[in-house]
């Protein structure tokens, strides 16, 4: 049994916001749960067994252009996949950059990614959390918000009086949007992020390749080299300046497996990764149990 909590992400108002109509809605499509119309974002804890516990945290940011969220099989299913390994994990249901709910569509969902560190960095000892074991996940356009997380934790976009580190411990990106360069980005994320006609100023701002700095977290990532949403290229360009500025990295690329496949098993090497990432995730001593 995992223990699911769903907290609003902010306690008071929410930034950036302007007065609407929630229209938030759920359909199920091809046993694929998704989620329409986010403009109230929220916090889903999955604590793992106590038995368990390791002391790292996963926030999980699902995908879906921007424009909707894949809550099932790049969410809840990834959570308990998780805590069975003793992980903490949270979903974070994100706002879906939209002109009629947000002041400036473009910083929404990054505010909501920082909010999401600052607040579970902030309830660790009560989660029975490693505040210095938090890292950040994300599939697809999800992939892009916690490269963008792990990025920009410098400029913090939210009220943040204590001053609580906004760096992620570490990466997963599963194959993630990384850049907004036209040779490479997938254009419907960077439409609904940043609009048609973004200045090449801010697709280069937004490119992560192009932000990797000695500072950015150890990085884990997947694709399949089908892909034909998301070019394999995002995350091979990421890599390689990952390298370069001497960033602990590990890259799975596998010829089969195209995009989207969450934790779907149908795909055969591809269903895998969870194995690597805890293997990975061991290496890098994050797995160490908490002790009693």
């Amino acid at each position: 049994m995992h223990a699911q909590k769903i907290m609003p992400l902010y306690a008071d108002s929410i930034p950036n916001s302007i007065s609407h109509k929630d229209e938030e809605n759920i359909t199920d499509e091809n046993g694929v749960m998704i989620i329409h119309k986010v403009s109230r974002p929220t916090l889903t804890a999955y604590l793992p067994s106590p038995a368990l516990a390791t002391g790292a945290a996963v926030i999980i940011c699902p995908g879906g252009s921007y424009e909707i969220l894949a809550a099932g099989h790049e969410g809840a299913a990834v959570a308990k996949a998780l805590n069975k390994a003793g992980i903490a994990a949270f979903v974070l249901k994100y706002r879906t950059p939209d002109t009629t709910t947000m002041k400036d569509k473009e910083i929404g969902p990054l505010q909501d990614a920082q909010q999401a560190i600052k607040m579970v960095r902030s309830h660790a000892r009560e989660w029975k959390i490693n505040a210095r074991k938090i890292g950040i996940m994300g599939f697809s356009a999800g992939g892009h918000l916690a490269a963008s997380a792990g990025m920009h934790y410098g400029n913090a976009l939210i009220a943040n009086e204590n001053n609580t580190n906004l760096r992620p411990d570490f990466m997963i990106l599963i194959y993630p949007v990384i850049s907004f360069q036209d040779s490479l980005t997938h254009t419907g994320s960077r439409d609904n992020l940043v609009g048609k006609n973004a200045s090449q100023q801010k697709k280069d701002y937004y490119s992560n390749e192009l932000q990797v700095t000695e500072n950015t977290p150890p990085t884990f990532l997947v694709h399949a080299g089908d892909d034909d949403a998301v070019k394999v290229a995002n995350s091979i360009v990421f890599y390689m300046a990952l390298l370069l500025h001497h960033v602990p990295a590990e890259l799975h690329i596998y010829e089969k497996g195209g995009h989207g496949f969450g934790m779907n098993k149908q795909n055969i090497p591809v269903d895998k990764w969870m194995e690597q990432l805890l293997s990975w995730m061991k290496q890098r001593k994050l797995l160490v149990p908490v002790k009693k």
